[in-house]
């Protein structure tokens, strides 16, 4: 990814001509915003969390950032303004709702296409919550499909009152339409039941009126189940180490790559959760999502921008709901307790040989696995974000010398 404005016919072939060698295919993403409130909109954030405006008075703020505008108004050349670049391969997004898609072809260029044109500009809440405390959880087993335990329902039914109070509600408390997610394991689904359902009514987009929303209308996706274990399913860590020793090692060394025999990997969660983070980008609405401690890990991890390898360590405890709110440059996050903590061996917090959480990852991630450096080396699709990791281009990785850097329409502090 080489982000900036990249707003000339010429900045665009000097990229060309420095990816040659490569074998890389190019995709240009244009943005174009002349809706006046929602270019506004994104000034206030930019003001917000930028790292160009603390401190920064918002009017201050605002001239400075119309007059960059302006600035890249007089010499922008939008793509194939001057008929040379209907071959590249490009899209335009016109006020977040209008696309133009040119010469797109294969499957990671469709999968970005669709990526683009699902997200959305507006702040949205995610809410993540593990399920109540299990029967497997007080076991100190993994997988299975256990019922909860008393204190799990307790847990439950404070969850319920939550999301009626504070997810179904704006900061008025006005009614808002919310959605709920949850796995296809019973102990999810159980931690959901009392949530309540009520009818409301919301407006639709002129010219369609109003219509009829059930609130937190329950959807279970099997793409939220827990790591699947395989032969260790329903098996404590320690019947583990014990069984089957090497395999313990292994995913002691590299619990990323892992994969339990004729079970999954966090690699493997992350390919099947690819439709669950699409799905909740495309969300405009608060969105609560029930799941188990493996899923939300990766979730978590992704809004959050954190590395691929720490993933498998954050910690999502029982009883506490997380809140996300995205923003353009940053992810907040809260943490709230809504029932008595457990012990850590009734949590799962906690693995054998594994020092204390502190903080939000439970220890040092190990160092990247040589199946994952071939992995990364050999190019793997966009969607797989925790085998490839966050990575930005540079003009140092292009080799240019700095005299010869065309910075003139991308100023410096961007």
């Amino acid at each position: 990814f080489y982000d900036g404005p990249n707003s000339t016919v010429t900045r665009r072939r000097w990229i060309l001509e420095q990816l040659k060698g490569l074998g890389c295919k190019v995709l240009f993403i244009e943005s174009v915003c002349r809706d006046e409130e929602l270019l506004r909109a994104n000034i206030m954030a930019v003001h917000a969390h930028s790292p160009d405006y603390v401190g920064v008075p918002l009017e201050q703020a605002i001239k400075d950032y119309g007059e960059r505008i302006s600035h890249f108004e007089r010499f922008a050349q939008p793509l194939d303004s001057d008929g040379t670049e209907a071959h590249l391969s490009w899209i335009r997004v016109i006020d977040m709702r209008r696309y133009v898609v040119n010469n797109v072809h294969g499957y990671l260029q469709g999968r970005i296409v669709q990526l683009v044109m699902n997200l959305r500009s507006a702040r949205h809440r995610f809410y993540l919550s593990r399920h109540g405390q299990s029967e497997y959880n007080t076991l100190g087993k993994i997988g299975g499909d256990s019922e909860l335990t008393p204190e799990g329902r307790t847990y439950a039914r404070k969850l319920g009152e939550y999301a009626e109070k504070k997810i179904c509600r704006d900061e008025e408390g006005v009614e808002v339409p919310a959605r709920l997610w949850t796995s296809g394991l019973l102990r999810t689904r159980q931690t959901a039941e009392f949530i309540p359902h009520p009818k409301i009514t919301i407006q639709l987009p002129e010219p369609l009126g109003k219509t009829e929303w059930v609130q937190m209308r329950p959807r279970a996706w099997h793409n939220l189940d827990e790591i699947y274990a395989g032969v260790c399913d329903g098996m404590s860590y320690d019947e583990i180490k014990a069984k089957y020793p090497d395999e313990y090692e292994w995913r002691k060394k590299d619990k990323l790559a892992y994969r339990y025999p004729r079970g999954e990997s966090y690699l493997d969660v992350c390919h099947r959760l690819e439709p669950i983070i699409m799905e909740m980008e495309r969300c405009s609405e608060p969105l609560l999502i029930v799941a188990h401690q493996g899923i939300l890990r990766i979730v978590y991890a992704y809004f959050m921008g954190l590395p691929r390898e720490e993933a498998p360590y954050v910690s999502i405890p029982l009883n506490t709901v997380i809140t996300l709110q995205p923003g353009t440059y940053t992810c907040e996050e809260t943490r709230e307790l809504l029932h008595t903590k457990h012990e850590v061996n009734s949590d799962g917090q906690l693995e054998p040989d594994a020092p204390g959480a502190a903080g939000p990852s439970a220890k040092e991630p190990p160092p990247m696995s040589p199946l994952l450096r071939k992995a990364a080396g050999g190019g793997l699709s966009f969607e797989s974000y925790f085998v490839l990791g966050p990575r930005q281009l540079s003009s140092h990785d292009l080799d240019v010398p700095k005299s010869e850097q065309p910075w003139d329409d991308d100023p410096p502090s961007h």
